[in-house]
């Protein structure tokens, strides 16, 4: 199934984590090329020269993209595309878009290109690592390694014990995934996974980098997110530490909120055109990130403006007053 609804709240945070933690992205999910990787040349983010190339591909929609210049044992500079797809839907035209990423890269910049893929959707048949075609005996095979998150639900026991920052990212998917229906449960999960960041010994500035990367992918409603941040507030207490200040609880909480209005924006645009863009006046009124993330999935599914209308005020009037 393909998706027009931009997946905005995974996008931001999954790019951001992969921004501060690349080197550690490498070690966690692809150890073998980490292992060939000159690192003490450093590496640089080539947001501007990727940026060219997505123009250029009108390929669909794009999630969390980075491309990142690194050199190898031996002195040859070569180029990583890591690519996040971390929505809930496949999508039937993936593998042919990373073949044109990297074609594109290589004919634009003459480099050689590894695209390197994550795949966060819950559908353990959708593994997609292979684009090409044959034409009078030409034949064009692109292939590329993936990793499917979902495939960790069975090594739980080996991320609880990992430091690896991508250890977290990768619990806090999973726990995202499987509480989906049930934000009670999530709760505990995620006030579980912040705990941990404290027993596990992380360094004050790794807890706030994976405290946001948790709080952004694991929404709760109003109630229970005012339960969870006294819970945590508890907990903080016990421990004598005060980690995420309420400043710093704000600014997370802000920056979920313009993400998720930012891709609401961006997919009543894309489904409704002009007409759903009459819209946002009043969904910029909602401050509850829970019931903007149900409003940005609700964009594929609603046939209307009029239907999409409908779902978000019966969820507005059914909401408790806090």
């Amino acid at each position: 199934m393909t998706s027009n609804t931009p997946q905005t709240e995974y996008d931001s945070p999954w790019k951001q984590i992969l921004q501060l933690y690349f080197q550690d992205f490498m070690q966690f999910f692809f150890p073998q090329a980490h292992g060939e990787i000159d690192w003490s040349r450093g590496f640089e983010f080539l947001d501007k020269e990727l940026a060219q190339v997505v123009r250029d591909a009108e390929v669909g929609r794009r999630l969390a993209d980075k491309l990142v210049k690194v050199y190898r044992i031996g002195g040859e500079e070569s180029w990583i595309l890591a690519h996040i797809e971390v929505q809930s839907q496949e999508e039937t035209d993936f593998p042919r878009r990373m073949f044109v990423y990297n074609y594109r890269i290589f004919d634009r910049y003459n480099r050689s290109v590894a695209s390197l893929a994550i795949l966060g959707d819950d559908n353990p048949q959708w593994r997609p690592n292979q684009f090409g075609y044959e034409l009078f005996g030409c034949t064009v095979d692109f292939q590329f390694p993936i990793i499917k998150l979902l495939d960790y639900q069975q090594r739980l026991a080996e991320l609880e014990a990992s430091r690896n920052p991508f250890a977290t990212v990768v619990l806090a998917h999973l726990a995202a995934v499987q509480t989906r229906s049930d934000r009670s449960q999530r709760k505990q999960q995620k006030l579980a996974l912040v705990r941990r960041l404290y027993e596990q010994g992380f360094e004050r500035s790794d807890i706030i980098n994976l405290f946001g990367f948790i709080d952004w992918v694991m929404t709760l409603p109003a109630q229970l997110e005012a339960e969870f941040w006294q819970e945590y507030r508890d907990f903080e207490a016990s421990k004598s530490m005060q980690y995420v200040t309420s400043v710093e609880r704000f600014g997370i909480q802000k920056g979920k909120q313009e993400g998720l209005l930012k891709g609401i924006s961006l997919g009543l645009k894309l489904k409704f055109g002009s007409q759903g863009q009459n819209l946002l006046p009043e969904i910029e009124q909602i401050e509850d990130v829970s019931l903007l993330e149900s409003i940005l999935e609700a964009i594929d599914s609603s046939n209307t403006v009029d239907e999409l209308r409908s779902f978000y005020q019966r969820a507005t009037d059914t909401q408790p007053e806090n």
